[in-house]
């Protein structure tokens, strides 16, 4: 079954999962499990044998979490396509990442570690899990000329209402008192609120979202075989010697990405550990970043009206790599906030972009989860190896500064990779 591309109902139906799952990465993972986790946990981790720094310990354990969607991922994506079952795996991972983070609720200190650190792991396989096949619809409900936009619209709706639950968030924590509570329960209430509103808000898109589905056969016998046929037959496509475009973008975009994701996932931690920021002072940096990155997100939509998406995506990129070298010297709270300033503005524009980007290199296909699985293969292994660099660093050499500088190497190989690219589309008359 196919649908009508440009459908408003649909679209909207498909913008209000952002809308849904962003409160993950911006309340939990963001603005206030990590620094819930820096002050619940002690400053030296004997886990596994082995001792850690507490935050170093957190970074391995999103390098981890990561890892397993990779691995994971292609499988399921390969039976979403033979099966047609795109939404009902979304439904599945929303799911566990929601009330993973409802889990969290119970996670309050080291006599729980166990408990945080696998509920944590959980919560992001279900958030990064969802992404593949969320992702993989919008190539199939939008046509080419508004993809850009509707991106952007996607993800300016997740920055919108995450903000409004990190509010309602902060102000428990902030007045506990004024609810008869302490600060780690009113903590605690923040993570169980924010996974109710990933999983009462996943319901707009579950109405409003159809199962498109190619093939009505789905013994379950043969899933698992034709989702690996499925995913090979992707392999093989995009080994073609015509889709040299689509192997480089996806390699500069494993580059670019380990380097912004990783940004976004360890700020916090950065500016609590290398600048003693308090958490309002931190909470004050993400509400920057959260509204700059709306205006962002349509800014550099519209650039890449004008330059073409490619280029908009090595304008931000460049932008990335100045603010990486930007935090060896920044010192206090000041600087830090002139920095999320600049983090917002190339955040939106970088995600939105990317991602709308990827549909138009596809070639012409109906498996577009086993695609998009390549997508969030390159991200996630991206994520992985950028999160496990920058605790490594940080291990060698006793600062994050070290860590956040390095990272600007990986934004560096990304634009060489996009340079190539551009040259190669416009050589051939068919620039993105």
């Amino acid at each position: 079954m196919s649908i009508e591309k440009g459908n408003p109902a649909i679209i909207k139906a498909w913008c209000w999962f952002d809308w849904a799952n962003s409160v993950y990465p911006l309340v939990i993972t963001t603005a206030v499990f990590p620094i819930y986790f820096e002050s619940v946990t002690e400053k030296e981790i004997q886990f596994m044998g082995m001792s850690f720094p507490n935050m170093v310990l957190y970074a391995y354990t999103i390098s981890i979490s990561f890892l397993l969607v990779a691995l994971v991922s292609p499988i399921l994506s390969g039976i979403a396509d033979f099966a047609g079952r795109k939404k009902m795996f979304m439904q599945i991972f929303s799911s566990i990442g929601a009330f993973s983070s409802m889990g969290l609720f119970f996670f309050t200190g080291m006599e729980t570690l166990w408990l945080g650190i696998a509920l944590s792991m959980a919560a992001s396989v279900g958030f990064a899990g969802s992404l593949v096949f969320y992702n993989a619809f919008l190539p199939e409900i939008v046509e080419e000329k508004d993809m850009d936009r509707v991106s952007a619209r996607g993800f300016t709706m997740g920055y919108i209402g995450s903000s409004i639950q990190l509010i309602l968030s902060l102000v428990l924590i902030l007045m506990p008192d004024v609810f008869g509570m302490d600060k780690g329960l009113a903590t605690r209430l923040a993570f169980l609120s924010a996974g109710l509103w990933w999983f009462g808000f996943a319901f707009l898109t579950w109405k409003g979202l159809p199962e498109i589905r190619l093939n009505t056969k789905t013994d379950t016998g043969k899933m698992l075989t034709k989702g690996f046929k499925e995913l090979i037959s992707v392999f093989k496509q995009v080994s073609q010697k015509g889709q040299l475009r689509l192997r480089l973008f996806l390699l500069g975009f494993f580059f670019y990405s380990m380097g912004y994701m990783t940004v976004i996932y360890l700020a916090t931690p950065f500016a609590q550990r290398e600048l003693h920021m308090e958490a309002a002072e931190l909470i004050i940096s993400i509400m920057i970043i959260q509204f700059v990155a709306i205006a962002g997100s349509y800014f550099f939509a519209w650039v890449s009206s004008k330059l073409g998406n490619i280029r908009a995506i090595m304008a931000t990129i460049v932008i990335w790599t100045i603010i990486c070298g930007a935090t060896w010297f920044v010192q206090d709270s000041t600087g830090f906030y002139f920095l999320a300033f600049f983090v917002g503005t190339v955040m939106g524009g970088i995600q939105a972009l990317s991602r709308s980007t990827y549909a138009k290199l596809l070639p012409e296909t109906h498996d577009h989860a086993s695609f998009y699985s390549f997508y969030d293969i390159t991200e996630k292994l991206g994520i992985t190896v950028g999160s496990y660099s920058f605790g490594l660093i940080e291990v060698l050499t006793g600062s994050m500064r070290g860590s956040a500088l390095f990272l600007g190497v990986f934004f560096a190989v990304g634009l060489i990779m996009l340079v190539g690219v551009d040259v190669i589309g416009r050589r051939a008359g068919k620039a993105v």
